[in-house]
């Protein structure tokens, strides 16, 4: 049922996409011929749709953007439609430049690309919140048969109710090893042990059965994969290694012998190394011109009102443990570097000077960070750096620690506009780290950007 339910689905999302781009399309030729004083009833403007509408449905398609996202966050959604839609444009402008004959407005072509995103968009989020709303009220659910009642299957479980707008029903378990006692899990019926999977499969309707079984039970997987597959259900494996490796994993292929690669960083990809590479340059760039004026300011502010250098340099570990100095404005007064490499600052630290106070109670002290930047050693949004004194100590203490190498570090980052900066805890700093690692991609660096200027530059925890 479920499968029927999706292809009305995807028809309709298409039906709306085409609606979409055909009102963006309008409005562009509109906009246009109105400034100009033409009419745009002329065949090659007529005839327009017909095929631009078609190749940009074309590609959303090939490139998966009306593939389930139930449960994929918006921002995700969105990075595939804008993917795709700047993919299917090219197309578009390609064919034009092709085809001399197909004398096309410039300003026709900017203005639907533009706006039939800004459509699309619009249009994929309203859908999305129709569609969690019916499903949070008991519409459009998937049945789910979970196979293990042991801490996975739980879990499991406990997600899925939630995340009612998800739309996910648990019709019950099976577990072999069920005690008398086991009848109910989680609110849910334990229906008998993993050899009524084939009859439970005829006779219930279940969409999708999800295998949470422990290490020692994976030579179970493939009779209950056959007999998934048997009856055409869709068939997902948690994979018990969460508490060695509570990473997102990523399966690679080394000449067809299939590894686990036990944390997905999509800043290994070149492709997310440009861009974000290009976006840092842009950022810091600007951000150096705009503050200019007050990076002068501080610059004489500290000279009047304390004698020694304007910056400070100190060095840090970043990316792949390779060592850097981090420009700061002097906030303290002239001490020797081994203190400085080895102690914390704490509020009431008589070495730095009142000018110092507040630019680090402001975060102003980290403006010439952007010259690190646009250098390339930091990023404007990663793992804040520690001072290898630190670090070779964190690392023996905190696990994981290290992980947050794998990136350029940042000037701010997902840590620290969530309050974990400072005095504050360096395993919830981690953990933030961490999931900034394994689940960046542009939108996410904008997000962090923009709580950082409206939340997170003023910190009662910078010191």
């Amino acid at each position: 049922m479920i499968k029927k339910h999706q292809r009305y689905y995807v028809f309709l999302q298409v039906s709306l996409d085409a609606l979409a781009l055909l009102v963006a399309y309008v409005c562009a030729c509109i906009i246009t011929f109105r400034t100009q004083g033409t009419s745009f009833y002329t065949n090659q403007y007529l005839i327009g749709p017909f095929w631009m509408i078609p190749i940009l449905l074309g590609t959303y398609f090939f490139m998966d953007v009306y593939s389930p996202m139930r449960s994929r966050v918006y921002r995700k959604e969105v990075l595939m439609v804008i993917r795709a839609h700047l993919v299917g444009i090219v197309i578009i402008n390609s064919i034009q430049f092709l085809y001399k004959h197909l004398d096309f407005s410039r300003k026709i072509s900017f203005l639907f690309a533009g706006y039939a995103l800004f459509f699309i968009l619009i249009e994929h989020y309203t859908v999305r919140r129709i569609l969690r709303y019916l499903r949070a009220i008991g519409y459009n659910q998937k049945h789910i048969l979970i196979i293990g009642i042991g801490s996975m299957g739980r879990r499991f479980a406990r997600k899925i109710r939630l995340h009612k707008d998800f739309g996910y029903n648990v019709v019950g378990f099976l577990d072999d090893n069920a005690a008398p006692h086991d009848s109910m899990v989680m609110g849910k019926p334990v229906l008998g042990c993993c050899a009524l999977l084939p009859e439970l499969l005829e006779a219930r309707q279940v969409d999708e059965v999800v295998v949470a079984l422990s290490h020692h039970e994976y030579n179970k997987h493939e009779n209950i994969i056959e007999s998934c597959e048997k009856l055409g259900v869709r068939v997902r494996i948690v994979v018990d290694y969460n508490n060695i490796h509570p990473s997102s994993p990523k399966i690679e292929y080394f000449d067809g012998i299939p590894l686990l690669n036990v944390r997905k960083v999509p800043l290994d990809d070149p492709f997310n190394q440009f861009l974000k590479r290009l976006f840092d340059m842009a950022f810091s760039l600007a951000a150096l011109l705009f503050t200019a004026p007050v990076m002068t300011c501080i610059a004489i502010g500290i000279k009047l009102t304390s004698s020694g250098p304007i910056f400070f340099r100190q060095e840090r570990v970043g990316l792949n443990n390779r060592p850097f100095n981090m420009l700061k404005f002097r906030t303290m007064h002239v001490a020797d570097s081994a203190t400085a490499d080895t102690t914390w600052t704490t509020e009431l630290d008589p070495r730095k000077t009142k000018l110092g106070s507040f630019l680090r109670r402001t975060s102003l002290d980290e403006l010439p960070q952007f010259f690190n930047v646009l250098f390339g050693s930091m990023s404007v949004v990663g793992p804040r750096p520690e001072r290898p004194h630190f670090v070779v100590q964190f690392k023996e203490e905190i696990p994981k620690y290290m992980v947050k190498h794998q990136v350029k570090p940042g000037i701010t980052g997902w840590a620290q506009v969530n309050g974990w900066r400072g005095d504050t805890s360096i395993r919830k700093r981690i953990e933030c780290d961490l999931y900034y690692i394994e689940n960046w991609d542009p939108l996410f660096d904008l997000k962090i950007i923009f709580l950082t200027v409206f939340t997170g530059l003023v910190n009662k925890n910078a010191y």
